[in-house]
């Protein structure tokens, strides 16, 4: 997506400017993952024009290939975003009716192609909200990986914005995530994306420990296939200052990481997603799963301080916060 947001803290054409980047849920972690080394790849569809061609000209920019991308009608989606402050939150207004990736359907990609020599393959529940044709898309995309042995990760972002179309997220990714071998979500996601509750309270600050493991152990016994689940647990107490961690069930063991205290928001758009490229960059480099979580979350801990959507650290800026050094000192 082309990402519009006003400069600064200010409100939505309180000035006759906006900043353009680029950014989108799996583009975000596609960055990510190249950022640590990690080959990715980018699939979706964009516009033949100008913009099109400096979104692939960006991503290529990160290393991330851009060899499987389809160039069709429509548009660049849009979403504009302002910034929040103090007690104001961030709002984010979508424009993505009729982009090239909302007229994309089944049959779109030659799944052959598009899966050589691909060993993960990454979705959010935000592009099967798109349009019916995209969800349409979605679900063969998880069904084509998962008949090539392709494992799979889901981050369920739910977008109650984008669900337009009649059909309900439930219906949708329910049946998703009975592909997915990788869950990752919020409290909410699996809430409004699946229809699993329990009586969790992440905004009091105070973790219950044993509520978000029976609240991750429903999700595993409903979705048999699925090896684990992350959820993020972000305590928000303004604009510029929330609690971060999280926690992940894989069957065996449940594990909570460490909690950030994350006083000065840069951005927090994107968090989610580098939370999920950090997690995958961990199951495929640590041999434990309590140091993929931590690896996760503290790459999400640095993306509050980087403004736009991609995070822009290396494996050594993480790593480094992982083995506590968080004082921000200038390094010479």
């Amino acid at each position: 997506m082309l990402r519009l947001k006003t400069p600064g803290r200010e409100r939505l054409m309180q000035s006759p400017l906006l900043e353009a980047t680029f950014g989108g849920g799996e583009a975000n972690v596609a960055v990510s993952l190249a950022n640590y080394g990690m080959d990715a790849a980018f699939l979706t569809v964009l516009p033949e024009n100008a913009l099109g061609d400096a979104c692939m000209g960006e991503l290529r920019r990160f290393n991330v290939d851009t060899g499987r991308i389809k160039r069709g009608p429509g548009r660049m989606g849009i979403y504009f975003l302002e910034a929040g402050a103090n007690q104001l939150p961030s709002k984010v207004i979508y424009d993505r009716a009729d982009s090239s990736i909302a007229l994309a359907g089944p049959g779109t990609f030659s799944w052959d192609e598009v899966f050589q020599e691909i060993e993960w393959f990454h979705i959010t529940g935000i592009t099967p909200a798109i349009s019916e044709s995209l969800m349409e898309l979605s679900v063969e995309s998880v069904k084509e990986a998962r008949k090539r042995g392709i494992r799979i990760s889901c981050d369920l972002n739910y977008r109650k914005n984008l669900w337009k179309y009649g059909k309900d997220a439930k219906e949708v990714m329910r049946e998703i995530a009975g592909y997915v071998d990788v869950l990752i979500a919020n409290e909410e996601d699996v809430q409004k994306s699946l229809g699993i509750t329990t009586d969790v309270d992440v905004e009091s600050g105070n973790l219950d420990t044993e509520k978000y493991r029976q609240l991750s152990q429903k999700v595993l016994d409903t979705y048999p296939e699925a090896k684990m689940i992350a959820i993020t647990l972000r305590s928000s107490r303004s604009a510029d200052v929330n609690g971060w961690a999280a926690c992940i069930n894989d069957r065996k063991q449940f594990y909570v990481s460490r909690k950030y205290e994350i006083l000065d928001i840069v951005d927090r758009v994107g968090g989610g997603d580098s939370f999920g490229g950090g997690l995958i960059y961990g199951l495929n480099h640590y041999d434990c799963v309590e140091d993929a979580l931590e690896f996760a979350v503290a790459a999400s801990c640095l993306k509050h301080s980087i403004s736009g959507d991609f995070n822009r650290v290396s494996v050594d800026d993480v790593e480094k916060l992982m083995k506590g050094d968080g004082s921000g000192r200038v390094q010479r």
